[in-house]
């Protein structure tokens, strides 16, 4: 989930309009990519249960 605007990262849908094709596993997401949302990085991230 991005602490900045609360968008979160499905892996089963992935980003593909931002290069991360549906199946992606977080841990595979390039690090230059940016939330679709907001534009913070990866790094401002934090992983949560749903």
């Amino acid at each position: 989930m991005c602490l900045i605007c609360g968008w979160i990262y499905d892996e089963t849908l992935g980003d593909p309009d931002n290069g991360v094709p549906a199946g992606t596993p977080w841990e595979q997401v390039p690090l230059n990519w940016a939330c679709p949302e907001c534009g913070a990085r990866k790094e401002d991230f934090e992983m949560v249960r749903i």
